[in-house]
C-alpha cells in the first residue's frame, strides 16, 4: 500500500505569521486597533522587522553611481540705462548711476558665490559691458569675452501687438541668432564641473529660458527679467537642462529694483529744479 504523501512542512516565516494573527486576534487589543496593526503587517511596514525577516540590504558589489558633474550658465541682464536716440543703436547707450550701484551690487554677490568662474563673456552693447566692468572691479579685474549673438534684439513672439511694430525679417534674424547661440552655449553636455558667466539683456535671457525649458520660444515675452538680476541655467552630466532660478534680484534692495514688470522708474540723479 503506497504511504500516504507527506504535508510540506510551513516556513518559519509563514510559522510566525500565523502565530501573529492568532495572538492579535486573541489580544485583548480594541477592534480598530487590531484592524490597523493587521493592516500594516499585511502590507509590511511592521511585518518584516517584527516577523524577524531580513530586510533588502544593497549588494556591496554594485556601489551606488557617483553624482556627474554639472555645469552651470550664469545669465546677468545689464543695469538701469537712460534711452538716448542720438547714440548708435548697435551700441546703445550706457548704464545711468542707479545702473552702476546695481551693477556693483550684483559683482559683489557673484564674487561672493562664484569665486571662481571659468569664463567671463559680455554682449558687445554699451550697457553690458560697463555692467561687466563693474562686475570685474570686484574680481580682481578678470576680463570679459565680448560675444556677438549676446546682443539684443527681439525675437518672434506670440503676442501680435508686439509682431506688428516689429520687422519680421529682423526677428527672423534674432531667432537664428539666438538660436545659435543657445548652441554655443548648452550644446556641450561634457561632464564639467564649471559656472560660466554671460552679461546680456532681457530678451536674449527670457530667449535661452524657453530653450532650456523646452517650450515654445515664441512665450518668452511671457516673462519678465529685473536689471542686474541673475539667472541660473544647470547642464546636467546627461544632457538635460534644470532651470534653478530667473530673474533672481535677491542682491538688491527693493528700492534699487528696475527693468521688471511693476518696478517703479527710479534714478539716483536728483531731479532738476
Amino acid at each position: 500500500m503506497p504511504a500516504a504523501p507527506s504535508a510540506s512542512r510551513p516556513s518559519r516565516a509563514t510559522f510566525r505569521t500565523a502565530v501573529v494573527f492568532q495572538m492579535v486576534h486573541t489580544s485583548a487589543m480594541s477592534k480598530p486597533n487590531r484592524c490597523l496593526f493587521l493592516m500594516l503587517l499585511t502590507v509590511g511596514l511592521v511585518g518584516a522587522p517584527f516577523l524577524g525577516l531580513a530586510a533588502a540590504t544593497p549588494d556591496p558589489a554594485k556601489p551606488p553611481p557617483l553624482p556627474q558633474p554639472t555645469r552651470e550658465v550664469i545669465l546677468v541682464r545689464h543695469g538701469h540705462y537712460l534711452s538716448d536716440p542720438a547714440i548708435d543703436e548697435r551700441m546703445g547707450p550706457g548704464l545711468s548711476p542707479l545702473g552702476f550701484a546695481q551693477a556693483r551690487l550684483v559683482g559683489a554677490r557673484l564674487q561672493a558665490e562664484y569665486p571662481n568662474l571659468e569664463g567671463r563673456h559680455v554682449s558687445p552693447m554699451q550697457r553690458a559691458r560697463d555692467t561687466a566692468a563693474a562686475i570685474a572691479e570686484d574680481s580682481n579685474g578678470k576680463t570679459f569675452e565680448v560675444i556677438d549673438d549676446l546682443a539684443e534684439c527681439t525675437p518672434p513672439t506670440r503676442r501680435e501687438e508686439v509682431m506688428a511694430e516689429e520687422d519680421p525679417e529682423s526677428m527672423a534674424a534674432c531667432k537664428a541668432q539666438l538660436d545659435r547661440l543657445f548652441e554655443t552655449l548648452f550644446a556641450d553636455s561634457t561632464p564639467s564641473a564649471r559656472a560660466d558667466l554671460y552679461v546680456c539683456h532681457g530678451n536674449v535671457i527670457r530667449y535661452l529660458v524657453t530653450r532650456a525649458l523646452g517650450v515654445d520660444s515664441d512665450a518668452w515675452l511671457e516673462m519678465s527679467v529685473g536689471h542686474t538680476s541673475i539667472t541660473r541655467i544647470r547642464v546636467e552630466g546627461d544632457g538635460r537642462y534644470k532651470v534653478i532660478a530667473v530673474g533672481d534680484v535677491g542682491h538688491l534692495p527693493a528700492s534699487l529694483r528696475t527693468g521688471a514688470l511693476g518696478d517703479p522708474e527710479r534714478s539716483l540723479t536728483p531731479a532738476s529744479p
